[in-house]
């Protein structure tokens, strides 16, 4: 349960990142989507080594997937929630952008603001 709770506090983080950047739209996406979609993230974030494909694919799909600013800050908000309490490898968790060629404007940290 410590690993799972792991995991998904710092794909909360990283996905609340991704998603805030993508298009405007109207509708809020759940938790349960967001921790699907960044599962297959969770060995990288923990040990780094090489990113797998099915991470990169559930990251673009989310950032796709967030259309509204109240998507993205649904994202945000989960991840946050996520990760409160847990240690995790936030360079690994910033890096994935780039390694998923995910255009992020800004880091990804546990200290972000999901009203922005």
């Amino acid at each position: 349960m410590a690993a799972k709770g792991k995991f998904s506090a710092v794909m909360m983080v990283m996905m609340g990142i991704l998603v805030i950047t993508a298009q405007v739209s109207e509708a809020a996406m759940s938790c349960s989507t967001v921790i699907n979609g960044i599962y297959p993230c969770y060995n990288y974030v923990m040990n780094g080594g090489d990113v797998p494909a099915a991470c990169c694919n559930g990251i673009k799909s989310l950032n796709n997937a967030a259309k509204t600013r109240s998507d993205r800050q649904s994202v945000c908000s989960c991840l946050k929630s996520m990760a409160k309490g847990i240690s995790m490898n936030f360079d690994n968790i910033a890096s994935l952008p780039t390694k998923c060629g995910v255009n992020v404007p800004y880091k990804i940290s546990p200290d972000m603001d999901c009203a922005k």
